[in-house]
């Protein structure tokens, strides 16, 4: 039954919200938001319910038939005197963007018929249509049978989004985040939050929404609006927040005007500051021929970079493009690679499994890290800083502003390197993480989730590698997290000495934000390889092969009654595992007709818990094989799933091995293939009987693979 929710609660919600305006942000206000905060103010009760629940749409179109709520006397009646108060207006006013937000595409098409064909219109996206809809209603007005009374527009959009701009910091979040946090579904971190304001002063605010406003908008515009926008006077910010916007906005003008005036387009990209569009900048004036002016801009990124990031970038284009170097530095790392490793084909879905396992099976310990390894350790050696001694500007924030802003060391080096010295041992290192995790666990944060294994790999890394190498990477995080953040290599090896690996699969690539963390780590001290894979038939790559017998095909609220196992390893069999699964219920006539198990049968079998480590540790970093492999890997996984385990494993299906290598048999049913192949089988329909079966058909489809490559030698 749905819950009714509380009177007036999404009034109570905002004005949770305006309060956030009452304290260091209200020097921020705009002269409408501050008229409009006025005037709400003033409404009665009810005209105050529908503005809200007004501004708790997503769009500034709403339908006023859906807004008689109980909460509201005469809501039709109100609505109209806060028409008249100028509050709601009619779609005349409305953006292009509103009206795609309101009207589905099909509808869009509808109206551009009663203009005229809508010959071809279907193949348009939204933001098309709807700028086409725009220009016939500018040029025609709304079609006479729309039904123009039934939809309004709310009038103080504008100032709104102001607000929740200055609130959430982007133009995607809505009023109904309260809703969401309040019913547990989205979590906030209000033990973080301070009086701060998000940007610095009032027009560094309204220059940031200057630019924000339109990136959002940018889809819907045509092409006289783009070039109309770009002659603007665009606001002057220093602000790092607003420059954010600035800058995000400028590339994305710029690449919609490259299409219509190159030059200006160029003009545009510029005068944004962000490492993608300066690398845009000079790969496309390069192209154009501006050979000395793109040397000299490469030259003064090389002598005073504003990142790692670009700082790669310019080194390699310069080298390239100068010296005449042929190859990229990324290409030079991966013809370098240190090491080439033979990978069983079946790994290819989760190659950093299949090296993990492969070095296991070497004696060599390893660990997935990827970006989660650095981030934790970061967060958690810093945790004060970050989320105490900076602070967040609304609990809906996850980003601390220094880490937003890209100046976290600037703005707390003092404490970064007090921290650092008194953490002067891997015991001291050890411990503060260890304490900062225990204090703060779960608790919601932007760098990484939270897990029972998070804290095994950070111990590895301080106990195997050097405390200076681990707090000159942490500084470089510190000075610019912004191009540290990601790229870090997928695992973490430990064979007598500690390295990092970047493995790349056949058809992978090195990209840029990989080199650079991988040349940060190499400058703070660390081993680090690009390890690339090629795909073989590897002998020692364990299979097993498993058949499990349950009380229906429904494996939601069926249970395993029955398990068997062969592991094979270089197509011989090494072990085998069977046991009898209590299923916990009643297993129905038909199946025990089917099985031969019946109640009685499994009465004092274990029940799935009981044998759920030995499942996992025989098929662990082994292929998972099966006839139909879906049904039996998704009853297993699904067994662990209700005792809050993740279990996962490469799969193998024989089914389709034996189509891909035996094609145009009659069938391929387990029963009908043993038949064909002449397998013994003891009994069908049992487990290990099964196993044993569909192992045997495995061997045959990797004896045909192994005919085949010998074949292939031949013939060359």
């Amino acid at each position: 039954m749905r819950k009714d929710l509380p009177p007036r609660y999404y009034l109570t919600h905002f004005f949770e919200f305006l309060s956030f305006f009452e304290g260091a942000n209200q020097v921020l206000l705009s002269d409408s938001a501050q008229q409009f905060v006025s005037r709400f103010k003033a409404l009665s009760d009810d005209k105050q319910c529908i503005v809200v629940r007004a501004a708790n749409r997503k769009y500034a179109v709403i339908d006023r038939s859906q807004f008689n709520y109980a909460e509201i006397n005469s809501p039709q009646a109100q609505i109209d005197e806060l028409v008249e108060e100028g509050w709601f207006g009619d779609l005349s006013h409305a953006s292009t963007s509103d009206i795609a937000g309101v009207l589905t595409k099909d509808a869009i098409v509808e109206l551009l018929g009663e203009y005229g064909s809508t010959q071809g219109l279907n193949a348009l996206t939204k933001p098309k249509l709807v700028a086409l809809l725009d220009a016939e209603i500018k040029q025609k007005g709304w079609p006479a049978r729309f039904a123009l009374d039934q939809y309004l527009v709310c009038l103080f959009d504008d100032a709104l989004r102001y607000l929740l701009f200055l609130y959430f910091g982007n133009t995607k979040s809505r009023l109904n985040q309260f809703s969401m946090r309040d019913l547990g579904v989205m979590r906030t971190r209000a033990d973080s939050v301070s009086d701060t304001a998000r940007f610095d002063h009032n027009n560094d605010a309204q220059a940031a929404w200057y630019y924000a406003k339109h990136h959002t908008q940018l889809p819907y515009y045509d092409d006289d609006k783009i070039l109309s926008l770009s002659r603007d006077d665009f606001p002057a910010t220093d602000g790092v927040s607003a420059c954010f916007f600035k800058d995000q906005f400028l590339y994305a003008l710029s690449l919609k005007l490259m299409d219509i005036d190159r030059v200006n387009g160029l003009r545009i990209m510029s005068l944004a500051e962000s490492d993608k569009a300066k690398e845009k900048w000079l790969r496309e004036s390069y192209k154009d021929g501006q050979v000395e002016e793109v040397k000299a801009a490469l030259e003064q990124i090389i002598d005073n970079p504003q990142s790692d990031t670009l700082l790669a970038f310019a080194e390699d284009f310069y080298a390239r493009k100068y010296h005449k170097k042929r190859t990229s530095t990324v290409t030079d790392m991966l013809r370098n690679a240190s090491r080439t490793l033979a990978i069983d084909v079946s790994q290819n879905q989760q190659v950093e499994r299949g090296v993990l396992a492969h070095y296991a099976r070497e004696g060599i310990t390893g660990w997935r890290t990827e970006n989660r390894l650095w981030r934790s350790l970061f967060g958690l050696t810093f945790w004060k800083l970050l989320y105490e001694e900076d602070t967040l500007v609304t609990e809906f924030d996850r980003r601390p502003l220094s880490l937003k802003q890209n100046n976290f060391y600037a703005k707390f080096e003092s404490s970064i390197e007090a921290l650092l010295t008194q953490l002067d041992s891997k015991e001291k290192l050890r411990f503060h993480v260890h304490k900062m995790a225990t204090m703060h666990y779960g608790k919601v944060n932007s760098l990484f989730m939270w897990s029972s294994h998070l804290l095994t790999p950070i111990e590895a890394l301080i106990e195997h590698a050097s405390l200076d190498a681990i707090y000159a990477l942490l500084r470089m995080m510190c000075r610019d997290f912004e191009s540290l953040r990601d790229g870090f290599p997928d695992i973490m090896v430990f064979d007598g000495t500690l390295r990092f690996e970047e493995i790349k699969a056949p058809g992978d690539q090195l990209r840029r934000n990989q080199l650079v963390s991988i040349q940060r780590l190499q400058q703070a001290g660390f081993d680090v390889a690009v390890t690339t894979v090629e795909w073989v038939r590897d002998p020692a790559q364990p299979y097993v092969v498993v058949d499990i017998e349950t009380t229906g095909g429904n494996n939601s609220y069926n249970r395993i009654t029955e398990i068997g196992m062969v592991k094979l390893i270089a197509g011989e069999e090494v072990a085998r595992y069977q046991t009898l699964i209590n299923p916990q219920r009643r297993i129905p006539s038909n199946i025990t007709r089917l099985t031969g198990i019946s109640d009685e049968m499994v009465a004092d079998a274990p029940v799935f818990e009981q044998v759920a480590d030995d499942i996992a540790t025989f098929t662990e970093d082994a292929v998972f094989v099966a006839h139909n492999v879906n049904f039996d890997y998704g009853f297993i996984k699904q067994e662990f799933a209700r005792l809050e385990q993740v279990y996962r494993r490469p799969k193998m299906c024989t089914v389709r091995e034996m189509r891909r290598t035996y094609p145009g048999l009659p069938s391929y049913s387990l029963a009908n293939l043993t038949r064909h192949f002449e397998i013994t089988m003891e009994r069908h329909h049992r487990a290990l009987s099964d196993a044993k079966a569909a192992a045997e058909l495995l061997k045959l489809a990797f004896e045909k693979d192994d005919e085949a490559v010998v074949s292939k030698i031949n013939s060359a």
